[in-house]
C-alpha cells in the first residue's frame, strides 16, 4: 500500500506545472513575441508542421492547420497564427472552437 503525504503531492503538482522550454541545442526556429497585454509568447518551430508555444505558464504543442495566409497552428484549445517572420511580424493567439474555426482573440503580439 502506498501513502502519499500532502506535502509530497504539492511538490508533485508543482513539478508537473513547470514549463518546458526546449534547449537552444535542439534544432528548429525560435521566436519571442511581445503582446499588447505586456506578456511574452515564446514559440519554437521544431519542424514545418509543428509549433511549441509557451504562454501564461502553459506549454502548448500545436500542429499545422489550414490557413488562407500565414501559418496557423492548433492545439490545447488555442490557435497560434503568424504572418511573416522577423521583428514586427504579427502573431495572434485565438481560442480554437469545436467546429474548427477561430474564436476570440486571446493575445495580439509582434515578434521581437
Amino acid at each position: 500500500m502506498r501513502i502519499l503525504l500532502p506535502g509530497l503531492m504539492a511538490v508533485a503538482t508543482a513539478v508537473g506545472a513547470c514549463v518546458h522550454v526546449p534547449p537552444a541545442s535542439e534544432p528548429g526556429f525560435r521566436a519571442t513575441y511581445r503582446c499588447e497585454s505586456g506578456r511574452r509568447i515564446q514559440a519554437w518551430y521544431p519542424s514545418d508542421g509543428a509549433a511549441v508555444v509557451v504562454h501564461g505558464g502553459r506549454t502548448l504543442r500545436m500542429t499545422l492547420a489550414v490557413s488562407a495566409s500565414g501559418a496557423r497552428y492548433v492545439g490545447g484549445g488555442l490557435e497560434w497564427w503568424t504572418k511573416g517572420s522577423g521583428p514586427g511580424s504579427p502573431g495572434t493567439l485565438f481560442r480554437h472552437l469545436s467546429d474548427g474555426t477561430s474564436g476570440e482573440v486571446v493575445e495580439q503580439c509582434e515578434q521581437e
